[in-house]
């Protein structure tokens, strides 16, 4: 078996400056984000979920709370990547745990059609002008494994959360990114990795993610790639 190369040599080669890391609650992007822009000396920008006065309500009362929660998050992510511009998004390489076109999947989920209608005339003033990731990495992961990854890190603000609720957003995730083209994207298969503790699954992904030879959609399934 030949040697693999470093990868800081894999990586010094990469002209990525902005990569994206997407995924259903408890796939693990915020964890990934931060290993990378570890492994990269990469500025990490996360989304600041717990800053949202609604959440805890919406998973309580998702029908009553909806609205408020899904405005104030996309309020709120707008003025994040507004920032990206302002700041030094071209000086050093950013890695980001998730990408500002999601947040149409949980309002078309959550929204009734009133309410969607103002959000769409909100969200269609506003989406103009934002950056966009060289690349979006999506943690695909199935149901069961998701609720595993949320039950164990234990957050109090998630524990409302029904497994019914998290099958159908990840229906929505994937029904999104299976048709997402507005970047390069790596589908990747996140059930049964465990880049957080098993240095070689990070390592092989981390590979992965800068492989130099790229079409517009890739797959990676790790049991594929020994």
């Amino acid at each position: 078996m030949s040697k693999q190369e470093p990868l800081e040599a894999i990586v010094a080669r990469s002209d990525y400056r902005y990569i994206a890391i997407e995924g259903v609650i408890g796939a693990g992007k915020t964890s990934l984000t931060q290993m990378l822009g570890q492994t990269l000396g990469a500025r990490v920008v996360l989304e600041q979920f717990e800053e949202n006065p609604f959440l805890k309500d919406f998973y309580r009362d998702p029908d009553r709370y909806a609205f408020q929660t899904q405005i104030f998050f996309l309020l709120t992510r707008y003025k994040q990547q507004r920032n990206l511009i302002q700041g030094d998004l071209f000086q050093q390489m950013l890695v980001t745990d998730y990408i500002f076109e999601k947040d149409k999947i949980f309002a078309y989920l959550n929204l009734e059609d009133e309410e969607l209608k103002l959000y769409e005339t909100l969200i269609s003033s506003i989406e103009h002008n934002i950056p966009m990731p060289d690349l979006v990495v999506y943690l695909q992961s199935s149901v069961p494994r998701l609720m595993q990854n949320i039950r164990q890190r234990g957050r109090a603000i998630e524990h409302h959360l029904s497994e019914a609720y998290i099958k159908d957003l990840n229906e929505a995730y994937n029904y999104f990114f299976f048709r997402y083209k507005a970047t390069p994207l790596l589908i990747v298969n996140a059930t049964e990795i465990d880049f957080v503790g098993n240095k070689e699954h990070y390592d092989q992904l981390v590979r992965e993610i800068f492989r130099a030879s790229r079409a517009p959609v890739e797959y990676y399934n790790p049991h594929l790639h020994p």
